[in-house]
């Protein structure tokens, strides 16, 4: 369980994070979404101790993360994959941690093989890995003290298309096996696929958050006609209310089965009839972050 309590951090004059709350249940992924300065990564710093807040507080667990008697056993952190030692081997990097955790060196092994990173890669020095290695050790060292919860800033970064869905399973896998995870990303469609809860910031505040169904329940349905003007006209005679969606689609606030028979009515031709689907999360986020209270500063 993660639990943040009215989190406000000032720098200055600058008030980078203003009153946050959420929490984070096990069993669950929360996507931290938000634009480059919207404070998502000031407020993982503040969950994580290593940021002292202005105002509110955090807990993991139940308590402050600095409390937490060996806090990589109760939350595994991810937060700059390029803050590792470069000079260390990926191995060396793992049974260090390994010895600070209190956990068996055999579990530097079995991490290494969950995250992909085979023997050779794990004989080199770590300033020699790319940043998708350097993310595969993160993710390897935050899962090593056995964790309930995790915090990962930005883990997708430097990855690729393979390594993204294989890194998403993982996240799944360890939620459905009752951990908690809070994943901060700007790759909105990987978040959709894997969150089951969202949480959204920009300059500093809380613009929406719930359950990823809810927040995404009102999306409406997409459609696109061989002919425009008369899917337009057929809508409108229907009193279905509707908005252009770019590429010649409409966005109908009414469910597809309603648009369906409004076009079949009119017999027209569809080319594109579904819930907004990948299309929702995208264009709630850009709807709530271009407006003046969550443009980044």
């Amino acid at each position: 369980m993660i639990e943040v309590a009215h989190l406000t951090k000032r720098y200055g004059a600058q008030l980078a994070v203003d009153d946050v709350s959420f929490t984070c249940e096990p069993g669950t992924v929360t996507g931290f979404l938000g634009p480059n300065g919207a404070g998502k990564s000031t407020t993982m710093r503040m969950i994580c101790g290593l940021t002292p807040p202005t105002g509110g507080h955090a807990t993991v667990a139940g308590r402050p993360y600095r409390r937490l008697p060996n806090p990589g056993r109760e939350v595994g952190l991810l937060l700059d994959a390029s803050a590792q030692h470069p000079g260390r081997t990926g191995r060396e990097t793992l049974a260090l941690a390994a010895q600070l955790l209190g956990v068996p060196e055999s579990r530097v092994g079995d991490l290494l093989a969950l995250v992909d990173l085979p023997a050779s890669a794990a004989r080199k020095r770590v300033g020699a890995y790319s940043l998708g290695m350097r993310q595969r050790l993160g993710l390897a060292q935050a899962l090593l003290g056995e964790p309930r919860a995790l915090i990962l800033d930005e883990p997708a970064n430097g990855l690729d298309p393979e390594g993204i869905f294989w890194m998403r399973g993982l996240l799944r896998d360890f939620a459905d096996r009752g951990g908690t995870v809070l994943l901060s990303s700007h790759l909105l469609r990987e978040v959709e696929a894997v969150a089951d809860r969202l949480v959204m910031i920009g300059n500093g505040r809380i613009l929406a958050q719930g359950a990823k169904d809810e927040l995404l329940a009102g999306a409406g349905t997409r459609v696109r006609a061989l002919d425009p003007g008369a899917l337009h006209r057929a809508l409108a005679a229907a009193g279905l209310a509707h908005t252009p969606a770019g590429g010649g689609a409409l966005l109908v606030d009414a469910d597809a089965e309603a648009v369906g028979r409004a076009a079949a009515a009119a017999g027209l031709v569809l080319l594109e009839l579904g819930s907004r689907g990948a299309h929702g999360l995208e264009e709630m986020f850009l709807s709530l972050t271009t407006t003046p209270e969550g443009t980044a500063r």
